[in-house]
Order: C-alpha cells, then structure tokens, then sequence
C-alpha cells in the first residue's frame, strides 16, 4: 500500500508541555506533533503531513524555510519533516488546518454531514472530489516523499522502473495502526532488525535475471555496488536453482552506504523476503527461512519468535530502542514486526535513532 504522506485525521488529544507557553502536544493517531496552543482540540478534523514528506515551495509552508527547507541534487526545493525535539518533547509531522486545501488545484467547497461520518468535499460540481477522514491528500498539496541523495556506486544507471509484478517493501508505522493495535496483541509475532542500509531487490522472471533498487531496475554495469554484491553472492545461479519465478529483497549495507554504521568490509545484502512472483505471495517464516539458508544466504537479523506485543504503541516504541545484533555499538534503526504467515506486517522505528541520525 502507498505511503500516505499526507492524511485527512482527526485530533485525538491534545496536551500541554511543561513550561511551555506558547506551544502544546497535538496526537495524531499515536504520532505526537507540536503546534501552536490553542490552534486544534480533540475531535478536529485536520491535514497531518507525516515525517519523511517534502512539501512544495508554496507560500502557505514558508513558515517552514529555517528548519527544513532543502535543495535536492535534481534541483528541486522543497522543505523536508523530519523527527525533532521540542522543549523536551520529540514531534513528528506537521498538522494544518483543511483550509489549506484551498491552496491546491481543487477548491474546498463545503463540508457535509453523512450518516458514516464528516466528508470534506474538493472541487466543484460533477468534478468534485470527496475527501473523508484518513483520506490521501499529498498530490493535492503537491507532497512527495524525500528520498536521500544516494551514492553514485548505487543510483546505478536506469534500464527502467521498478517491475510491476513485485511488491515494493514499505511496512506501514505502528503509530498509523491506532485502530488495529489491539486487536494484534492477540497474535503471534516474530521480529526482525530494520537495518539502516538501502533496498535491494533481486529477481528472475520468465528467464531473465534483474537486480533492482528502491525505485528503478538497473544495468549492470561494472561500478554498480549492487550488481558487484549480486554477482559476488551468485544470486542468479541460486535464484535459477529454485525452478521458478521468484523475487529476493533485502537490506544492502557496508562500506559506502549510510556511513556504514556497522562496520562492516566491503558490502552484502541481508534478505528478509522471498516472494512467488506467479502465485503473488511471500515465503511465510519457515520456507523464508530454509530457502535463504539452503542457498548459503542470510536474513537480516531474527531477534525474537513468538513475539506478543506490549499493551501499548507506546512501550512497544520504547521496546524499538536497542543497539544493533550486527554492531554492539551502534544505535538500532527500529524493528519490522511480522506474524509467522505474513498477513500482518509493520515497521517501528527508533525515535532515538531518529532523533540521532537527524531523520
């Protein structure tokens, strides 16, 4: 599913910061934002721009230009959300009234009351699109994700865009999982390190083998890291073994990549999916497992089986903060929380990492 960058929401508290005069804690689903006193209060309908969103040069977000304006290497500008602290207190995202829709290329022209709840209505008459709470709204606002500039050993040269037939790896945030979390902490889980790496992405189908990074499918060509990794692992030769079309994706880290925060010699590729391009699924725990480590393959590290989570997102944030299994002392992203059949699926990200590493 898509990243929702930003969302139509409702404000679900609202509470003072000690000390604090002029500012307060607005609770968006379980993200927590710092915004103007007296601005929002519970049961609001409003705009929240989630961290990672890299909002337009527009008037309506020159507020933003001391702290988060960015010119990317493309040229573009842009000002980018990232975790910060504020008066002690770590926000995430921005919240914005829905008037700023009426910045956008579609006009707000009322709000009606329906039996399953408040809609927002955009644009006029026949054309006019309808806007309901957790609605995606980013391309009316003109908000993409920021991407870091990546190396120029990776970026590669384009053959084209990321196939089609594989999912792209994106768990959602447990903190947009308000509604859901109870209801998984009746479940089993297993839990693996998110590693601060980039994606990788391998495959063979119909005969053909393709090595891919987050967003495009790449040449080989001689000084592209992540072919090199792929020839040196013999993954072609492996992936063939198996008889079938199939695609594996992991984490590529070592030298050269993110500062290389574990150290490593070179760089390898920690794989935590294998996915049945006919059948369209992913390898459940065990068959992932066995496949990866029958073709003299790694996962990305396993901390726990039969994981129950905490009562709380909360405490399970708190449970996120660790040092890394592959690096005693480095600050662990965050951690991928899986059920063993793969039907359930989500990422929790260290705010302590990212309050570090300045994302």
């Amino acid at each position: 599913m898509e990243r929702k960058l930003a969302s139509i929401q409702r404000v679900r508290d609202v509470r003072p910061i000690e000390g604090a005069d002029a500012i307060e804690v607005v609770q968006i689903n379980n993200w927590n934002v710092v915004s103007k006193k007296g601005e929002y209060k519970p049961g609001d309908l409003c705009i929240y721009c989630e961290i990672d969103s890299f909002l337009p040069i527009k008037e309506e977000f020159e507020f933003l230009r001391k702290s988060s304006y960015r010119k990317l290497a493309d040229g573009s500008e842009g000002f980018r959300l990232k975790t910060i602290k504020l008066r002690g207190q770590v926000s995430q995202g921005l919240v914005l009234p829905l008037e700023t829709l009426n910045g956008s290329e579609e006009m707000v022209v009322g709000v009606s009351e329906q039996p399953w709840g408040e809609q927002l209505q955009l644009g006029p008459y026949d054309d006019a699109l309808v806007i309901e709470e957790g609605a995606d709204v980013s391309k009316h606002l003109g908000i993409v994700k920021y991407e870091p500039p990546v190396p120029a050993s990776l970026a590669g040269v384009a053959k084209g865009l990321f196939p089609s037939f594989i999912p792209k790896t994106d768990e959602e945030r447990v903190q947009n999982l308000t509604n859901e979390y109870e209801g998984y902490t009746k479940t089993s889980f297993y839990v693996t390190e998110k590693l601060d790496g980039s994606s990788f992405t391998a495959y063979v189908k119909d005969g053909e083998f393709g090595v891919c990074s987050r967003n495009l499918e790449l040449l080989e060509t001689e000084d592209n890291t992540m072919w090199r990794v792929a020839r040196e692992l013999d993954l072609e030769t492996k992936m063939r073994s198996l008889g079938k079309n199939v695609s594996f994706q992991g984490e590529i880290i070592g030298e050269g990549i993110q500062g290389n925060p574990y150290r490593l010699k070179g760089q390898t590729v920690k794989f935590f999916n294998v996915f049945d391009i006919d059948e369209h699924r992913y390898y459940i725990k065990a068959q992932l497992e066995k496949t990866i480590d029958e073709l003299g393959l790694e996962t990305v590290p396993i901390l726990h089986n039969h994981f129950l989570l905490p009562n709380t997102i909360d405490e399970l944030l708190q449970f996120a903060e660790g040092k890394s299994a592959l690096c005693e002392g480095t600050e662990r992203e965050g951690l991928v929380i899986r059920n063993m059949v793969r039907s359930i699926s989500f990422k929790v990200i260290s705010n302590k990492f990212l309050l570090k590493s300045g994302e």
